[in-house]
């Protein structure tokens, strides 16, 4: 074989390790890159659902209040009229006793 083939042979040789270590080197920024961008994604997603996690919390907060109103306002009204009907017995039992007291 001659000098300049091996030579070529050489070169050859030297271009392919330089290109598989290139390769390998763009792999494993490529890798880093995409670790970091996933890293990313996963933080933005955290952030997402607490941010959402946040506003359920507060809507169901708000629906708990106002069924507590409506509730309160629901058993004074019920309140109200068993009152209504307390009083109106009440009277009705008053004058029954004072009947039997005064018929003996």
């Amino acid at each position: 074989m001659s000098f300049e083939a091996i030579t070529a042979i050489n070169e050859a040789e030297e271009k392919a390790r330089q290109m598989k270590a290139d390769a390998l080197a763009g792999a494993k920024a490529a890798e880093a890159a995409a670790a970091e961008e996933g890293k990313a994604a996963m933080d933005a997603a955290r952030q997402k659902a607490a941010a959402e996690v946040r506003e359920l919390r507060a809507k169901s907060d708000e629906k708990a209040k106002q069924d507590a109103i409506e509730l309160a306002s629901d058993t004074e009204n019920r309140k109200a009229a068993m009152r209504a009907r307390a009083d109106a017995r009440m009277e009705k039992a008053a004058a029954l006793i004072v009947e039997r007291v005064v018929n003996g």
